[in-house]
Formats: C-alpha cells, sequence, structure tokens
C-alpha cells in the first residue's frame, strides 16, 4: 500500500502530465477522474467497478484505490482538499463518511463510490469536460477570483453528476441512515482516540469507550474504513503532529510526545517515511506557505 503525503490544495491534470501509480495507494486529499477514453477497472477499497468512456470515479481522502489506465486512454484527474470543497466545513477528513447529505450533498458521489458506477453522456459528459477544460485554463491563469472560478467549476462537474443520479444517492442515503447505531459507536472510537492521543491507545481500551468487544470494533472498523485499529491511530497522530508543527512553536521532541510518539527519534523517521520529508522540513514548508 503506497501512501501520498498531502498535494497542494487543487490540482488538475491530463493524461499527458499525470503520475500514474501501478499499486493501491490512498492520500489525504479527494480525487475525481472523468475517464474520456479506454476502458479500464477501477479498485475502490474492495470493490471493483468498470471505468469506460464517460465514468467519473470519486475518490474520499485516505480511501485505497488503484486505477490501472491503460495505453491510449484519456482522462483529467482533479485533486483538492476539503478546506478548497467547502472552506466552512470543519470536519476531519476521516469523519466524512458522518456528515449528512443535507449537510454537504457534494459528497455523495464520493460516499457512495463503491455502490454504483457514475458515467455521463451528451450533454451531460459535455459540460463535465467542459469543467475541466475550465478549470485547467483558470488555474493555470491564477488571476484575480481564479480560486473562486475553479471552485465554481469543480461543483458544477460534481453537481452534475449528482443530478444525474439523484434518486440512487437518496435511496442509498436513506439506507446510510439504518446503520446510524454502528456509526455512533464508530464516532466515539474516533472520539477516544483523539482524546487520548498523547497517552497509550489500546484496541481494548477504545472497544470499552464505545460498549462494543474489541473483536467487533477490529471488524467494524475494517469494513468501514479498510484499515486497522493501528493504521486510525497513527494516521491521527501524523495528523496531530502535523497540525503542531504547522501552528505551534513546540519543539519536535515536545510534538512527538503531544502526538503519542515517545521517542523524537522514532517520530522523525516514521514521519519522513510518511510525507518524505523530516519534520522541521515540513515545518518550514508550512511557514513558507503561510
Amino acid at each position: 500500500m503506497a501512501e501520498r503525503a498531502a498535494g497542494p490544495d487543487f490540482a488538475i491534470r491530463d493524461e499527458a502530465s499525470v503520475t500514474r501509480i501501478a499499486e493501491a495507494h490512498r492520500h489525504e486529499y479527494f480525487q475525481i477522474q472523468l475517464n474520456l477514453a479506454g476502458e479500464t477497472r477501477q479498485h475502490i477499497a474492495a470493490t471493483v467497478r468498470p471505468l469506460g468512456p464517460g465514468h467519473l470515479s470519486f475518490v474520499l481522502p485516505y480511501r485505497a484505490h488503484r486505477i490501472p489506465h491503460p495505453p491510449g486512454s484519456k482522462f483529467y484527474v482533479v485533486s483538492f482538499n476539503l478546506r478548497f470543497l467547502r472552506p466552512e466545513l470543519d470536519v476531519d477528513p476521516l469523519d466524512l463518511e458522518d456528515v449528512s447529505l443535507a449537510r454537504a450533498p457534494e459528497l455523495a458521489p464520493f460516499l457512495y463510490q463503491e455502490y454504483l458506477d457514475f458515467r455521463l453522456d451528451g450533454r451531460d459528459l459535455a459540460a463535465a469536460r467542459a469543467a475541466c477544460r475550465s478549470m485547467t485554463a483558470e488555474h493555470e491563469r491564477r488571476g484575480y477570483c481564479s480560486r473562486e472560478l475553479v471552485r465554481g467549476h469543480l461543483l458544477l462537474l460534481i453537481g452534475t453528476v449528482c443530478r444525474r443520479y439523484e434518486g440512487e444517492l437518496r435511496a442509498l442515503a436513506a439506507r446510510r441512515a439504518g446503520h446510524a447505531s454502528r456509526k455512533a459507536a464508530l464516532a466515539r472510537v474516533v472520539r477516544h482516540v483523539r482524546e487520548n492521543l498523547a497517552g497509550r491507545l489500546t484496541l481494548a481500551a477504545a472497544a470499552a469507550a464505545a460498549g462494543l468487544s474489541p473483536g467487533y470494533l477490529a471488524h467494524l472498523i475494517r469494513k468501514e474504513t479498510g484499515r486497522t485499529f493501528v493504521d486510525l491511530v497513527t494516521e491521527r497522530r501524523m495528523e496531530r503532529a502535523k497540525e503542531l508543527l504547522a501552528h505551534t512553536p513546540l519543539r519536535v521532541g515536545e510534538i512527538a510526545r503531544a502526538a503519542g510518539f515517545g521517542d523524537e527519534a522514532y517520530f522523525a523517521r516514521r514521519f519522513r517515511q510518511r510525507y518524505g520529508m523530516a519534520p522541521r522540513e515540513f515545518r518550514g514548508r508550512a511557514a513558507t506557505a503561510g
């Protein structure tokens, strides 16, 4: 499983400029692929679905996926973070599945990609392709209000799919509401992890906080996220470390302990493995970007 660190808040590429990744991977941002030519299959978590001309792929942050495009294929890849899509939506990317569609309807294709094949044709496909062209041109231009215009075209692309598949998406949302108790239990686990990152976190303690058995919790996490409890804890700790590096003057050793890593050297090694840079280098880049 390859890990990809967060890139810029928005990027769009076509088949001529994208970096193709053969193995399954996951990343911290949303991704949409609009396939224009060539037949392939997309692997989303444990699901495999077709991806032919006119098909779209919607990938949530941290969702394992693989899309092997054959030679001669044509497509767009749009990547963006939650802050770009919905600046006012203050939700951890790992908790997006708990956001109701009434609050953020544009999340629907991402939440239900494993259950539906999204395909556009005719005027809808032409509108989606035009939106990608406009995003590309405006993103390259980077002029006054370019960011807002790019976001508008992005929402037009997503909204076109949501309107086309409104019935199916509403039905899936209604079915999902029946799983509220399971989601609530998982939310209690996430809250327990978040509140105890600096200490020792165990599956047994997290299960007790959620009122579940350790075995069922391990199954629930795997089923709902495709990850293990250890994966979930590590991701949260790395996110906490990134926030502290970017927004506080704490020393790296203090940040390592605050994020639950007892040893600074071990933390630095894991951070470099995950993000391809040392914690201090990340802090320097964050300061420059800010």
